[in-house]
């Protein structure tokens, strides 16, 4: 006599959750890792812009050493505050894209606490299972002596009658 496990569809679910915690844990960490990547590009872009930035300040400041015409010198003044706007813009892009960083780590934080908790009830599933699958052979074997027990009572009494 095999019986089904009572709990068996609720365990069905909660393996099925729990794969499923599984895969979005993998989505939220490959989403994460393309927002890194990102943060790396948009930096090196900065730090270019940075660069260039600092190349013509040194130019500039060559200029004013040799003493080269003011107009020239205003138009290289000109040219530096277009670069520091920039730098600005590409300063912002990279404080926005730490913050989207930021979101991805979190977003991977709470699939990693999701999944923790999935894995503990199906955890505690199968504990109960195991224990419900011993009660449940333990009731079997009691039964089965009972009826031993009653099998060996008829075959004395039926030898009891015979004699």
């Amino acid at each position: 006599m095999k019986e089904e496990y009572p709990l068996e569809e609720l365990f069905t679910i909660k393996i099925r959750r729990f794969e499923t915690a599984i895969k979005v844990l993998e989505e939220k960490k490959r989403l994460y890792l393309k927002e890194v990547e990102i943060l790396r590009k948009v930096e090196e872009e900065r730090d270019e812009v940075l660069k260039h930035k600092n190349d013509k300040l040194k130019q500039l400041r060559e200029s004013l050493d040799t003493g080269e015409r003011t107009d020239k010198i205003q138009e290289k003044k000109r040219y530096l505050e277009i670069v520091k706007d920039k730098l600005l813009e590409k300063e912002k892009k990279v404080q926005k894209q730490k913050e989207q960083v930021e979101k991805a780590k979190n977003e991977v934080t709470k699939a990693k606490k999701d999944l923790i908790s999935k894995q503990k009830d199906v955890e505690k599933l199968k504990i109960h299972k195991s224990e419900w699958q011993k009660e449940f052979n333990k009731l079997l074997i009691r039964k089965e002596e009972v009826l031993e027990d009653e099998i060996g009572s008829s075959r004395y009494i039926f030898k009891k009658k015979h004699k």
